[in-house]
């Protein structure tokens, strides 16, 4: 076509003119033969050139409606400009850009032949008279385009440097009136008649984007470009494949039409890519062979992007069979061409082979298809057999889930046909610059543009990897649209780049050489370029993360990438680590299959963190050190301690222990598997530094000053870390480090950096990091732009190792750059430099930096998830480094750090520290608080202890805890935690509140003992035994502290976990072990005096309990020691049963001891006849030497057992014995029963010699003083209760006579005496002197008046004396019932005592006192009142505790550690006084402190303000501050508080605390008033407020915990967006914050003047099209069944629902803009009863309590059965139904469903019915273990158990945090 010819569409002609710039008319774009709807839009837009008009061409995503424009414009020889639209297009990029030139700036559009086409904009077009294309209106931000509106409407514009442009028709009026240089002068410009406008967009809200503003829409005429109809586009088909049976090309455009149509798009199906149906029809062309099935994936990859229900609709659609002939590649062979490089690929499908050509890159191909770094396996055969397929016709995209291998499948493609690679890592913030051109000044400081790697792969032939097009802004990647499409790109700087057909056809139709047009910015796009992207799987339903949607459809063709299955992983596992052990890759393989295959989410987080690449990184480790614990190596990976914290941990635990797989030691249990091996030091050598069993030469760096050198005391689980990193380390890995603040992440980096002698380069990050700042560092020098290597730079190119701190803090699509860094060692920096790994790709380019092989990344980052706020580093970049956890240390790590730190604090203190600080860490775990409370805190007290001893401990901790001193809730709970450790915050130095001291009676000479002699025999046996097995539970133990606020003589006390009616029957110690024996069932509990669990044996099978009551067994309990430790002997007095008991193995032995009190054993039971006549006893005495003496009460024989060999000895008696005392190892006292008579008997230390009459029996005489010697009338014989076995030290006995005095001694007590002494006894046979303290009356005179002992429950003698001695601090201990007690003397007479268990008489023979110590009521008694007579008068038993302290177990289970001794009781006491420190308000500083002067008079409400103004002070107004008498905030005498909303003015307490006791009384009366006038005023009584508060006193601080959590829930999240639009772009967003910064990617445009180079960050609201965000939605469903009501008096189960579903609603107050709930009930009535529905919540106390009263109401009267399966799978379809952001269904029920014939599979399938519902079953009633069975079999994270209710707020912690990760 020449100039001057016509073009005819139809009867609408146009006259052709000549182009001055031909080269910008498209060419090639024209086909031969053209379909008639594409003609009809021709001549439409024909139609409109005609008319000067614009249009707008819209229709859905695709390169036809820019085909056709460029067609219409190729037909009318028409120049064009062309402007892709993106979110990050500015008015400049459409008007003016400035440019330095000469360090002068100024604007760019034509004003040069040079520069004329520098910048594509309207400008130029306009003054031209080109047509400008504008494609995707709808991506640029709102209020950019109109810009254009008066351009558009009035061919006017006024531009940035002061021309304005006019329209042809006025122009050429001015100039007949004036002459061009006078318009010149004036700068008024000439748009040309020829401009036309042609705008390219989607249809907003069909699809996603911004609507066109009103304004600028009048301005067009549009026209719906839609799909070619079904003939036309069957018709394009047949001719693009010949060979393809037209049936099947017919089936797939009816299949893309049925995708297409308004009712797909009603089900939320996107739109099939109709225009990619040619490519796929080319490669059916080649291959007829392959399924419908298969294409349709690759256009529509439905499996990957559609949920259920869009699957089933397209299979539906589809309806054929799936491919049964996978595809391999065979060869690849290079085809010589000089032009266009080639391959010829062979396929082997089924039993044919196929060979088709495809581009090829530039380098020389493969010549085999092997590769040392590629394990082919099937699955990855054909994977790369189907890419070879798509890759003859168009771009792919392989989508996969992280870590699967896309990276690596990719590099094996591009080395199989040759390609060089370029890696483009794509982030969120990235703009259309960043992908195309940037911006950078020259030398001489001008402005000019370098491409981006991306478009030099273009003109390279490269293979190009867009890695994370899942991250990028869809606005940003659709400027790439025409490079996919049509292989043409325009630039910024006005470059075009054309496709190679295209640009020969332009060089020979103009004649022009490569050179000129070159000179005209015009270049070819290489053949062999492709782009390959690589993305995560969409998430189905999200509206943030289904990023693959139409627009993207149309772009390339996809493949998935799926999971290797286990064969194929464990090939390609021994493949690259050939020495890892089969059994190691077994076990591996089998749980990370497993973790796959379930439906849980929280195992399918653990998962997704075990990819591939983090199995292959496990297993070259494991091949290194074989003898690491596999567990170990999983739990590092998954992070399973910081990553959903004990969900996670307890679902990969539960998974290993299925498999068989030992725990590492993440999951022992405090540190004792981590410290049982030698404390790890880290040492230097010969050059060498070892830590722990792995060495690595000691680094010479060159700068040694950037070696860190930092305070570092070494603990053993620090450098069990270091240890590990270095393992890792030297694999060559890079390092990533999670904990909480504060455990030491910078300290062990610094500390083994030092010990390597390694230089570090540090990077701060933080929430304005962007990937420019994190590479480089941008400086303007002399007007030049200077780029300064950022840390991570210089790092590379020395060899350093780069720390990166707080990578948390930076948004992940910043951060994620370092994935190419960490994967290929390739980066490319904003300066257009390049980092490479391989030194040879470097050789002769320059800008290329080579990376140091020492160079290491050290990543440091706070674990995901609230309260940290940071971003979820590990979520997005975990698997590509190595990840150690590092948690605050174990107590004795700890400990031994502190001690270090410390080394003067008294370790008791640290002790305190450490144990308090540990459960502070544990309830921040378990969310009952926000702040995880570090080590950091706690090394900061003990710093201050150390330099200022004098500082008290209660208030040094302030220095971390004041922080939460305004928070009341938060405060208590420290407060108590702190109360628990025994550190006294809050106490007063004068809090001592010790019991009272009475002075004891005279000691008197009572008397004498006289030894004679008689004999006895005695006879040897083994004895039998019978072995069984028992189980060892173990439990908590809270300990809790009693010196918290005063100082008393207890120090602690806990709860042994015993049921309501077990009867403790005994109490025994071992050195710090403590025992304790009960009988209702038979149990041993046992427990360390500072250990942290209680440990139970269950006898329940040796002693059963027995129904009738007749039988009460009797347990006496004694430790064994020396070799025999750990082992304990029980024996039942009346069946005379005697258990060794092993409580390291569980191991249960039965002794047979003698003859005559053994009855012929059942043998079904261990236990002889109920009705056993009278009571064996036990002496235990020396029972830490491994033996025991046996007797019968009236009986005549010892049997003395030795538990170390085995044996029994039996001695024969002349006398019947009442009781026995082992005084010494050799001497045993004996007491005749009925006589009282004593008897001495003597034996040989070893009972093994075999000398006859060995054992002597001496008669015991006793004499009264007054009669001499041999007398024995008037001495009451009294039998005694103590005798010790061992003799007072020689400075005890002289204090306790008075006199110095050394001899033999034994303290002795009865009923008669508080204490006796027999000095003397019983080594000397001469006579010995006996000393008495004596009682006024004796003991056991008087009757029980204590409460709990009336009615006549004591009935006989209580086997326990309780009375013991302490022979260090000389006292003797009796429990002495509060009748026994001068409580009158001990208490003042106006003052009531107390309740008590008993009281604790301390008789102190140093001090010659007496006192009585209450020991307080016990919480729970048994029913068993007769029984428990049997046992104690008191409800406490009694032992010692090493040689100067006590312990207590009350009836009730509690136990308590008493201190007595007085040198003890003042070490104590000064101690505490010192933690406490010096009183406040001691003179350090001269103080001026002004008191309001003014006095309290009495409290009113005072005056309301109608304006509400702030008052300060005074008396007059309510709601003011700091006054006094008036309702208020701050001041004082107020009868309550008001907050008015004001500043608080605060008076001071001392002031406060001034106020009247008068005063104090009516404001506490006026409160009381105003809170019934309260009730009131919602109906409420104060019975009913009684009740409430009954249930929500016992929730109150649940219902803060789950407050915080319900807080960290949803965090607003902060986004990036260019500021170029008008504040109009804010008036509907609610911003928390709007904050302007710097983009430093535009820092160049800010030197040349331009204003749109910041940004701002806010919530941005969505954009039109996508999915709305709503609630999260939520159904409580609770049992109200007849069971609850039955059952809750034996484990209260129906308080405790009612307890949950209270918390529920009070939690959930105030938060319906993040849960919308409703709670139904379940019971024999029905499935669906309605407690609250979720538009008519219960907003008051009274409406919460009538739920609550329903509840109850609706259990006690309803009829029995059980609907927990109807009315779970009720509530999941019924809230599936409702749109929400996350369902949730919690079933609150009891266990009892086996009653009900409900299986624990048909409860699994309810909870898991839905996909999209998340439900859970919380059980919280059990009879037995009902619920930890059924939780068992349930899917593992679906069920809990809470048998409390403090345990639920945990619960659904774990349940929102497991839906979180899922969605990780």
């Amino acid at each position: 076509m020449f100039p001057g010819d016509t073009v005819t569409i139809g009867e609408i002609s146009y006259q052709l003119k000549t182009p001055r710039n031909p080269e910008l008319v498209p060419v090639n774009h024209m086909s031969e033969s053209m379909p008639q709807t594409v003609a009809q839009h021709l001549r439409w837009i024909m139609q409109k050139d005609l008319l000067g008009q614009d249009v707008f061409l819209i229709g859905p995503p695709g390169p036809l409606r820019r085909s056709i424009a460029m067609r219409y414009l190729e037909l009318t020889r028409r120049e064009v400009e062309y402007v892709a639209l993106s979110r990050d297009t500015t008015e400049t990029d459409l008007k003016q850009r400035r440019e330095i030139r000469a360090g002068t700036a100024f604007y760019i559009d034509q004003a040069r032949a040079s520069d004329a086409w520098h910048t594509p904009c309207a400008v130029r077009a306009a003054t031209q008279g080109r047509v400008l294309v504008l494609e995707g209106l709808e991506k640029a931000e709102r209020n950019v385009l109109p810009v254009l509106n008066n351009l558009l409407e009035n061919r006017e514009m006024q531009l940035e440097d002061g021309r304005f442009l006019m329209s042809a028709q006025r122009y050429d009026k001015l100039l007949q009136e004036h002459t061009k240089e006078e318009l010149d002068t004036w700068k008024i410009v000439r748009v040309s008649e020829d401009f036309r406008v042609i705008a390219l967009g989607l249809p907003v809200p069909r699809y996603t984007g911004n609507p066109l503003d009103p304004p600028l829409r009048s301005r067009f005429q549009a026209r719906d470009i839609f799909y070619l109809p079904f003939k036309d586009q069957l018709q394009v088909l047949y001719d693009v494949g010949p060979n393809v049976p037209s049936e099947r090309v017919s089936q797939l455009l009816s299949l893309a039409t049925t995708l297409c149509s308004q009712e797909s798009s009603n089900l939320g199906l996107p739109d099939f890519p109709v225009d990619n149906l040619p490519a796929a029809v080319k490669v059916l062309d080649c291959f007829p062979m392959l399924s419908s099935q298969q294409l349709i994936q690759r256009l529509y990859p439905y499996e990957s992007m559609l949920g259920k229900e869009g699957r089933t609709a397209v299979e539906d659609a589809l309806n054929v069979r799936k491919d049964r002939f996978p595809p391999g590649v065979i060869k690849v062979e290079e085809l010589s061409s000089d032009e266009i490089r080639q391959a010829a690929v062979t396929l082997q499908i089924a039993d044919k082979e196929v060979t088709f050509e495809v581009p090829a890159g530039t380098r020389a191909l493969r010549p085999h298809l092997g590769s040392l770094n590629f394990i082919r396996t099937p699955s990855h055969d054909r994977l790369l057999a189907e890419m070879m397929q798509s890759h003859m016709v168009k771009d792919m995209c392989l989508i996969g889930a992280k870590g699967c291998g896309k990276s690596v499948i990719a590099k094996e493609f591009a080395e199989m046909l040759g390609y060089h690679i370029e890696p483009i890592m794509l982030y969120q913030d990235m703009t259309a610059r960043d992908l195309l051109q940037q911006r950078f000044t020259l030398p001489n400081g001008d402005t000019a543009w370098r491409p981006s790697p991306l478009v030099t792969a273009a003109q390279e032939g490269k293979l190009v990897l867009l890695d994370g097009i899942h991250r990028v802004n869809l606005g940003t990647l659709a400027v790439l649209s025409r490079l996919i499409h049509d292989r043409e790109l325009a630039l910024y700087d006005g470059t075009r780049l054309l496709r190679l057909d295209r640009y020969q056809s332009l060089k020979e139709e103009l004649l022009l050489s490569e050179e000129e047009l070159q000179k005209r910015s015009i270049f070819p796009i290489h053949p062999s370029f492709r782009i390959v992207a690589l993305a995560e799987p969409p998430l189905v339903g999200s509206s943030s993360q289904q990023w693959l949607g139409p627009e993207l459809l149309t772009m390339f063709l996809f493949h998935p990438v799926n999971l290797l299955g286990m064969a194929e992983e464990a090939e390609v596992i021994r493949g690259m680590t050939p020495n890892v052990p089969k059994e190691a890759v077994d076990q591996l393989l089998y749980l990370t299959h497993r973790l796959r295959q379930t439906n849980d989410p929280t195992a399918q987080s653990l998962a997704s963190s075990l990819s591939t690449r983090q199995l292959l990184r496990i297993c070259r480790r494991l091949s290194q050190y074989p003898e690491e614990s596999i567990s170990h190596s999983i739990n590092k990976a998954c992070l399973s301690r910081c990553c959903g914290a004990f969900l996670a941990e307890d679902c990969l635990k539960r998974s290993e222990v299925q498999l068989g797989i030992k725990a590492g030691y993440l999951f022992s249990n405090g540190l004792n598997v981590v410290l049982s091996v030698n404390v790890i030091a880290g040492e230097i050598k010969d050059g060498t530094l070892r830590i722990g069993k792995v060495s690595v030469p000691v680094y010479n760096p060159d700068e040694k000053m950037k070696v860190p050198d930092v305070l570092f005391y070494e603990n053993a689980q620090h450098m069990m870390v270091m240890e590990d990193m270095l393992k890792d380390f030297l694999l060559g890995e890079h390092l990533l480090l999670v904990g909480n603040q504060g455990v030491g992440k910078n300290k062990i980096v610094d500390r083994f950096l030092h010990l390597m002698n390694r230089p570090r380069e540090y990077l701060q990050l933080h929430r304005d990091t962007t990937v420019q700042t994190l590479t480089l560092q941008p400086s303007v020098r002399d007007g030049i732009i200077l780029y300064e290597d950022s840390p991570l730079v210089k790092a590379v190119k020395m060899g350093h190792i780069l720390v990166i701190d707080e990578a948390d803090k930076a948004p992940t699509n910043v951060t994620c750059i370092l994935k190419t860094l960490v994967e290929s060692g390739e980066m490319i920096l904003a300066d257009g430099r390049r980092i490479v790994s391989d030194p040879s790709v470097a050789e002769g380019r320059p800008g290329v930096i080579v990376m140091h092989p020492g160079f290491r990344m050290l990543v440091l980052a706070n674990r995901p998830g609230f309260p940290f706020l940071g971003n979820d580093f590990f979520g997005a970049l975990g698997d590509i480094f190595s990840c150690h956890v590092v948690d605050n240390p174990k107590p004795q790590s700890e400990l031994a750090m502190l001690k270090q730190y410390g080394p003067d604090v008294p370790e008791p203190v640290l002790q305190k520290l450490v144990a308090a600080f540990g459960e502070l860490r544990a309830m921040a775990d378990q969310g009952t608080i926000t702040y995880p409370y570090s080590t950091r805190e706690v090394v900061n007290i003990v710093r201050h202890l150390q330099k200022f001893p004098d500082e008290g401990l209660a208030n040094v901790v302030r220095n971390v805890f004041d922080f939460d001193s305004y928070n009341k809730e938060m405060r208590e709970i420290l407060i108590a935690s702190l109360h628990k450790h025994g550190i006294p915050i809050g106490a007063k130095p004068t809090s001592v509140h010790l019991a009272k001291e009475f002075p004891l009676p005279e000691c008197r000479l009572a008397g004498y003992w006289t030894t004679n002699q008689t004999g006895n025999a005695r006879r040897k046996m083994l004895y039998p035994t019978e072995s069984h097995q028992i189980d060892i539970k173990g439990y908590p133990l809270e300990r809790h502290e009693a010196r918290a606020l005063s100082f008393t003589e207890e120090q602690n006390h806990w709860q042994i976990p015993m049921n309501d009616i077990n009867i403790v029957c005994d109490v025994t110690t071992a050195s710090d072990t403590i025992y304790v024996a009960t009988c209702n069932p038979v149990s041993l509990y046992f427990m360390k005096e500072r250990g942290d669990t209680i440990h139970c044996m269950d006898l329940y099978d040796v002693f059963p309990r027995t129904i009738s009551g007749v039988w009460q067994p009797f347990i006496t309990a004694a430790a064994l020691g020396g070799p025999l430790e750990s082992q304990v002997v029980l024996h039942e007095e009346q069946s005379n049963t005697v258990l060794h008991l092993d409580l390291t193995t569980g191991a249960v032995r039965r002794l047979m001891l003698s003859q005559e009190g053994e009855e012929p054993a059942r043998k079904s039971s261990w236990w002889n006849s109920k009705e056993s006549q009278g009571a064996f006893k036990m002496c235990k005495e020396f029972s830490h030497k491994n033996w025991l003496l046996f007797y019968k009460e009236d009986g005549n024989q010892l049997d003395v057992l030795d538990a170390l060999e085995g044996t029994a000895h039996t001695i024969s008696l002349p006398i019947n014995l009442k009781s026995v005392f082992l005084v010494a190892e050799d001497r045993w006292l004996l007491v005749e029963s009925k006589t009282n008579k004593k008897f001495l008997l003597t034996k040989p230390m070893h009972m093994g010699a075999e000398d006859s009459g060995i054992c002597q029996l001496h008669t015991i005489t006793e004499d009264a003083v007054s009669t001499g010697f041999g007398m024995t009338s008037g001495v009451d014989l009294s039998a005694p209760q103590l005798v010790s076995s061992d003799q007072l030290p020689p400075e005890n006995l002289s204090a306790a006579l008075g006199q110095k005095i050394v001899s033999p001694n034994r303290v002795l007590s009865d009923v008669n005496t508080f204490a006796t002494l027999v000095i003397g006894f019983p080594d000397l046979m001469s006579p010995n002197e006996v000393y008495s303290w004596k009682r006024k009356s004796d003991l056991g005179g008087t009757s029980s008046s204590d409460a709990f002992f009336s009615g006549g429950r004591r009935t006989g003698t209580a086997k326990r004396a309780n009375c013991v001695s302490l022979l260090g601090a000389n006292q003797v201990v009796r429990a002495l019932p509060a009748s026994e007690v001068p409580l009158s003397d001990i208490y003042p007479k106006d003052i009531t005592p107390p309740q008590t268990a008993a009281y604790l008489e301390v008789t102190d023979l140093n001090s010659k006192k007496v006192k009585y110590i209450p020991v307080p009521r016990s919480m729970t008694l048994s029913p068993y009142t007769t029984w428990l007579s049997k046992v104690s008068d008191t409800d406490v038993l009694l032992a010692t505790l090493g040689s100067a302290s006590l312990v207590t177990v009350d009836m009730g289970g509690y136990v308590r550690l008493w201190e007595t001794g007085l040198d003890s009781l003042q070490r104590s006491l000064l101690e505490w006084r010192n933690m406490i420190g010096a009183e406040d308000g001691r003179p350090v500083q001269i103080t001026v402190q002004k008191d309001s002067g003014l006095d309290v008079s009495s409290p009113k409400h005072g005056k309301m303000d109608s304006s509400n103004a702030p008052h300060v002070g005074g008396n007059m107004w309510a709601g003011g501050t700091g006054g006094r008498d008036t309702a208020g905030l701050g001041g004082k005498g107020g009868p309550y508080r008001l907050d008015a909303g004001h500043k608080v003015y605060q008076v001071s307490q001392a002031e406060k605390d001034a106020v009247p006791e008068e005063v104090k009384r009516a404001a506490r009366e006026m409160a009381e008033k105003a809170f019934k006038d309260r009730l009131k005023e919602i109906q409420m009584s104060e019975f009913d407020a009684a009740t409430y508060e009954r249930f929500s006193g016992a929730v109150r601080r649940q219902v803060q915990s789950l407050r915080i959590i319900l807080d960290s829930l949803q965090e607003p999240h902060l986004f990036l967006f260019s500021a170029g639009s008008r504040p109009s772009v804010f008036a509907n967003i609610n911003l928390v914050e709007i904050k302007i910064v710097k983009d430093d990617a535009k820092i160049i445009d800010g030197l040349t003047g331009e204003k749109t180079i910041y940004k701002r960050r806010g919530e941005l609201e969505p954009e039109l099209g996508t999915p709305q965000q709503k609630p999260k939605r939520l159904r409580l469903l609770v049992d109200v069944s007849g069971s609850m009501y039955r059952f809750n008096g034996v484990d209260g189960r129906l308080e405790r629902s009612m307890e949950a579903v209270c918390m529920v609603m009070e939690a959930l107050e105030s938060y319906e803009h993040k849960f919308k709930y409703d709670i139904v009930g379940h019971s024999g009535d029905g499935f669906s009863i309605e407690l609250v529905r979720c538009d008519k919540i219960p907003k008051n106390n009274k409406q919460r309590l009538k739920v609550l009263k329903t509840m109850h109401a609706h259990s006690q009267f309803c009829m029995s059965g059980d609907y927990t399966l109807e009315g779970t799978e009720h509530s999941v379809k019924e809230i599936a139904r409702e749109q929400a952001d996350e369902h949730f269904v919690i079933v609150l029920s009891d266990a009892n469903l086996e009653r009900y014939g409900i299986s624990p599979d048909r409860f699994a399938q309810a909870l898991t019915c839905n996909p999209q519902v998340n439900a859970f079953a919380i059980f919280i009633g059990s009879l037995g273990d009902q619920a930890e069975r059924l939780q068992r079999t349930l899917p593992a994270g679906r069920s809990f158990v809470a048998m409390d209710t403090k345990q639920i707020p945990q619960i659904l912690q774990q349940i929102f945090t497991s839906t979180m990760l899922s969605n990780a």
